[in-house]
């Protein structure tokens, strides 16, 4: 009989250790799937970052055209309306 107890108390051990390896394999694989989706987010962020990035460049390149635009056309009223001081002088 201790053989036999013995036997099943090794067969016992054996199966538990069986099913603690595979909720370590499962745990292993969830934490790769994690890693998996959150490298993804990275990515998709740095994509998001990187549109952005040319959405304000592309922004301030109006705005640098624009406030050019209205230096001109500041000094070409200036220059109208020193034209008509002039004309209504004389």
């Amino acid at each position: 009989m201790t053989g036999e107890t013995t036997l099943r108390e090794t067969i016992g051990r054996l199966g538990q250790a069986i099913e603690t390896l595979e909720a370590a394999v499962v745990t292993r694989l969830e934490e790769r799937v994690d890693a998996t989706e959150v490298e993804a987010e990275v990515q998709r962020m740095n994509a998001d970052r990187a549109k952005l990035a040319q959405e304000l460049d592309n922004s301030e390149a109006r705005g640098e055209r624009l406030e050019n635009a209205n230096r001109e056309v500041s000094r070409r009223l200036v220059t109208a309306m020193e034209t008509i001081r002039a004309v209504l002088d004389r």
